[in-house]
């Protein structure tokens, strides 16, 4: 082997300072995804108003991605699955939009409770999920991201599509906010 091409041949230690983009994409393991199940539930719920939505959207969300092989390019399994959720979420809400409204006949409160919950942290949770559903949408993916799905801030600022500082910024504010609504101050 001449000694140009031995130079120019990649390295673990060269590979890892690439650019993201210059990687060669890999495929998205359907095995390993379902070891994201509880962060994703978690980021549903808290994009949703309800746990039954929230599973449908995490179920609709594998559907869609396990359909069909899936290539990363330099990202992580988390970040991709949780910008598909997200994208899941707002197709859903586009074809909600079209269809004619209907009314609950049951009262959410009731259907949410299970036996073995304290009814009192069950509506703490309600009025947390409450708080976070009435965010605007970029203070709540923020939220969402980090708090809830557990993201880092840079994974996080990866899956939004935001610098870090932006991420940092939204974030701030949506814990303020949300705080505000939850101590009853405006």
């Amino acid at each position: 082997m001449d000694c140009i091409a031995l130079l120019l041949r990649p390295t673990p230690a060269t590979v890892d300072s690439f650019p993201a983009l210059m990687r060669a994409p890999r495929r998205l393991d359907p095995d390993s995804v379902v070891e994201h199940l509880p962060r994703l539930y978690r980021a549903a719920r808290a994009w949703t108003r309800s746990r039954e939505e929230a599973e449908d959207l995490v179920q609709e969300t594998y559907a869609r991605v396990l359909a069909r092989p899936r290539l990363l390019r330099g990202e992580d399994e988390l970040g991709y699955l949780l910008r598909a959720l997200r994208n899941t979420l707002i197709s859903q809400l586009r074809a909600q939009r079209r269809r004619p409204a209907t009314v609950e006949l049951i009262d959410e409160t009731a259907v949410e409770a299970r036996a073995g919950d304290d009814p009192a942290e069950a509506a703490e949770h309600r009025q947390v999920y409450a708080a976070i559903a009435e965010l605007p949408a970029e203070f709540r993916d923020a939220l969402v991201a980090v708090d809830i799905a557990g993201l880092s801030y840079p994974e996080a600022a990866r899956a939004l599509g935001v610098p870090e500082g932006t991420l940092t910024s939204r974030l701030f504010r949506a814990r303020d906010r949300v705080a505000r609504r939850l101590s009853g101050t405006s």
